[in-house]
């Protein structure tokens, strides 16, 4: 049945036959996170970072047409490749699907223009897009904001306690990301600040929400361990004008240390942080 789930979700995607094996995998991963949520038909969600709509597409699928997904993004609908997120986007509300969704980018939450009345929403969700905020203010700021508008808070996000040494060249990727990435004021990286499941836990607990569940999810399937060595081992870290030289040459010997290890060891994900809090 759950693949006949996978399948009915995957049709509604942006997804040529190519790609189609990738997007169950990653569709099959967001469906577990859904029923760890408790998404119930007839939801209302307010997805924060909704990107594509790996998420959204999968909300959608639970929360029935009685429901609504209201997905929000700060990107620009040309960003992302090799589909844009406009072009998913459209594809995705054009679908059977389509009825529940709305997906907005440009869209920052943070704006006095955006406001919603109290309690708009049973869900808000934030699924795989913490590690794209600017700062840790900048997240509790979201937080903070969104607590008014709904009930209680759906998230995750990778987590870096590895359990494995398969996970090590993920983890050692996205530690070279955030390095560099937090001496840019500008970036599109997947990796503009990191934050562990402690970070999470003391932001969420100053932005004035209570954590009532959280649990460890594993996909190992996923392929964004493999994505994320990719991105980093093709950075040239010489272009990268605001790196002291000293952090430079540390960041070069650590790249170094990470195409040692994919020479030892296959690459396997990290596992996924998820918490329901209120």
């Amino acid at each position: 049945m759950k693949k006949e789930i996978i399948q009915s979700i995957v049709d509604c995607m942006a997804a040529n036959k190519e790609m189609s094996d990738i997007q169950k995998i990653q569709t099959r991963h967001r469906v577990k996170l859904a029923e760890f949520w408790k998404i119930g038909s007839g939801d209302k969600i307010l997805e924060v970072g909704c990107g594509q709509g790996d998420t959204t597409a999968v909300l959608a699928y639970f929360t029935g047409e009685k429901g609504l997904v209201h997905g929000m993004d700060i990107g620009s609908p040309t960003y992302g490749a090799p589909i844009s997120l406009g072009d998913s986007a459209a594809h995705l509300m054009e679908s059977d699907l389509g009825k529940q969704i709305k997906m907005e980018f440009e869209v920052d939450i943070l704006s006095a223009n955006i406001d919603f009345p109290e309690n708009s929403f049973d869900c808000i969700v934030l699924s795989h897009c913490s590690w794209y905020m600017k700062s840790a203010e900048e997240f509790t700021d979201v937080l903070k904001k969104a607590r008014k508008w709904g009930k209680r808070l759906c998230f995750a996000e990778w987590d870096t306690r590895i359990q494995g040494v398969e996970q090590y060249p993920h983890l050692l990727a996205i530690l070279i990301q955030a390095q560099y990435e937090s001496f840019k004021t500008e970036s599109d990286s997947n990796v503009r600040t990191l934050f562990t499941a402690n970070d999470i836990k003391e932001i969420i607990n100053k932005a004035g929400w209570n954590l009532l569940e959280e649990q460890t999810v594993y996909s190992p399937d996923l392929q964004d361990g493999k994505w994320e060595v990719d991105q980093t081992l093709e950075t040239d870290i010489r272009r990268i004008p605001e790196l002291p030289d000293k952090l430079r040459k540390l960041v070069q010997s650590e790249v170094t240390m990470l195409r040692g290890s994919i020479k030892s060891s296959e690459i396997k994900p990290l596992n996924v942080f998820a918490f329901v809090a209120e």
